[in-house]
């Protein structure tokens, strides 16, 4: 069994503006400064506890941070301003190997089991994924354990597991893991950052994409989207 994991955002979502207007409120409902964008974005892949202590520092108010962020996140979903778009490709990609034979789809994300549920349940995805590892069932990433929990959950090998992410944090655990990481482009990390962190390849597109997910499916070009 072949199995094709997804890191969430960043990679399948566009959900940099929420996530940075949910840390500023968090950081103001608690009288400290906010970092810049391009902090806030540099931890997305982390669990809430670590992204606030990189963000903050080891004596910060963490617990606190990370429920003022979760209340922020969830009041902030309800303003049409900070809607989470699928990036371009993304749902014709899903929906693309999920019509594979022998071979399954799963999430591997920092975002918590609540948060990929509501992204479930807005795409309509909840038979698509055959196993979903969250910030609730494993060790923050780099830590491979949500890459062994998806691969026992699917009965795939190391050899016949890919992780497609945008950060560094995605392309440490796949190597962690002894699988194949795929780092995109169009996330909130830079390029160079993801190939000195293992990447074994960076992909621009979905559509760039889809040549290396037929080889690792061992699926004929005619078939591709």
């Amino acid at each position: 069994m072949k199995l094709a994991l997804f890191d969430v955002d960043g990679t399948l979502v566009d959900s940099q503006n929420i996530i940075v207007a949910a840390q500023r409120a968090a950081f103001g409902a608690l009288g400290l400064e906010p970092p810049s964008r391009e902090r806030s974005l540099s931890i997305v892949g982390l669990s809430l506890a670590e992204a606030f202590t990189v963000l903050a520092g080891p004596k910060a108010p963490v617990a606190e941070l990370a429920e003022a962020y979760k209340d922020a996140f969830s009041q902030l979903r309800l303003d049409p301003a900070h809607e989470e778009p699928l990036f371009p490709g993304a749902e014709a990609c899903l929906q693309w190997l999920s019509g594979q034979e022998d071979l399954v789809l799963g999430i591997a994300t920092g975002k918590s089991r609540r948060g990929v549920s509501h992204l479930l349940d807005r795409h309509g995805w909840r038979e698509l994924f055959t196993t979903i590892q969250t910030a609730d069932d494993a060790p923050s990433k780099p830590h491979p354990a949500m890459i062994r929990q998806a691969m026992e959950e699917a009965g795939a090998e190391p050899r016949d597991t890919i992780m497609i992410g945008d950060s560094t944090y995605d392309m440490q655990m796949a190597k962690a893991a002894g699988v194949m990481a795929v780092g995109v482009s169009w996330g909130f990390q830079p390029v160079a950052a993801l190939k000195e962190a293992g990447a074994d390849v960076i992909v621009d597109s979905y559509p760039d994409m889809m040549p290396i997910l037929r080889d690792f499916a061992s699926i004929p070009s005619r078939s591709a989207v």
